[in-house]
C-alpha cells in the first residue's frame, strides 16, 4: 500500500540503501524464533510486540543492553556464538530472499548497496544463501562499520559517502521503525517496507511514510529507476 499524501523531494535517485533483514531476505521471523527461544532459556519470555519494538532493526549490542536493562540478565558472549551458530543454520535451510526480489534487482539502473544492523558475518551468510551478493559487489555496510548504529544515521550516513552519492539522492528501504528514523535522520528519501512475512500483522509504526507490500510498488513510486518497466512477470 502506498500513501498519496506523501510527497518525495525532486532530486533525482542516484543510490538505493537497502536495509537487509526483513528487506532484501526474509529473515527476522527466523531471527525472532532462534533468538526467544534461546532467551527463554534464561527465564527472558519476549511477546511479539515487544521484540518489534525493541529488537527489530537494531545491533545486537543494543538487544544485550536491553536484555540487561529489562529483565537483569545478562548475554554473554557465549550465548552470543550460541546464537550465532543456531542462525546459521537455521538460515542455510530456510532463508530465502523476499518475494520478486530477484526479478527487481537486475531492472535497476542505478546504484545500490547494503546498510544493516546486522553483523558482517551475518549479511554475508545472508547473501550468500539467497544468491544476492552478485547484486551488490562488495557495497555491503554494518554497524560495525560507525560509530552509533540506527536509529542514529551514522550508517546511511556512511554509505552514501562510501558510494560518492548525496544524501538527498539516496533513497533508504527499510522495514524497522529504528531504520526509518535513521533514514529521516539522514534526510534522505524513504520507503517502509511490510512485505517480509514478520510484518504481516505489525501496525506499530512511529513514522507517517509511503509504505510498499510488493517490489513492483517501487517501479510504479519510482519508474526512472528502471530502464524499461517490465512490472508483469
Amino acid at each position: 500500500m502506498t500513501n498519496p499524501e506523501i510527497k518525495f523531494e525532486q532530486k533525482p535517485i542516484e543510490l538505493i540503501i537497502f536495509d537487509c533483514d526483513g528487506v532484501l531476505v526474509d529473515s527476522e521471523t527466523i531471527s525472532k524464533s532462534v533468538l526467544l527461544a534461546l532467551l527463554e532459556k534464561l527465564g527472558v519470555k519476549v511477546s511479539e510486540d515487544y521484540f518489534h519494538k525493541n529488537f527489530l532493526g537494531y545491533n545486537f549490542e543494543h538487544v544485550t543492553a536491553k536484555v540487561l536493562a529489562d529483565f537483569s540478565v545478562v548475554l554473554t558472549s557465549e550465548f552470543r556464538e550460541n546464537f550465532r551458530c543456531e542462525l546459521i543454520k537455521a538460515f542455510a535451510s530456510q532463508l530465502k530472499p523476499t518475494l520478486q526480489l530477484p526479478w527487481l534487482l537486475p531492472q535497476l539502473n542505478v546504484k545500490t548497496c547494503v546498510a544493516t544492523s546486522g553483523s558482517p558475518e551475518k549479511v554475508k551468510n545472508s547473501l550468500h544463501y539467497t544468491e544476492l551478493e552478485d547484486f551488490f559487489a562488495g557495497n555491503v555496510f554494518t554497524s560495525s562499520q560507525v560509530k552509533n548504529g540506527k536509529p542514529a544515521p551514522d550508517l546511511f550516513l556512511y554509505s552514501a559517502k562510501q558510494m560518492g552519492v548525496s544524501p538527498e539522492n539516496c533513497l533508504v528501504i527499510e522495514d524497522s521503525n529504528a531504520g526509518i528514523s535513521a533514514a529521516l535522520a539522514a534526510d534522505m528519501n524513504v520507503i517502509r517496507y511490510i512485505g517480509g512475512s514478520h510484518m504481516k500483522n505489525t501496525t506499530n509504526f512511529l513514522h507517517d511514510v509511503t509504505t510498499i507490500k510488493h517490489w513492483k510498488q517501487l517501479l510504479e513510486l519510482f519508474p526512472s529507476l528502471c530502464s524499461s518497466l517490465k512490472i508483469e512477470r
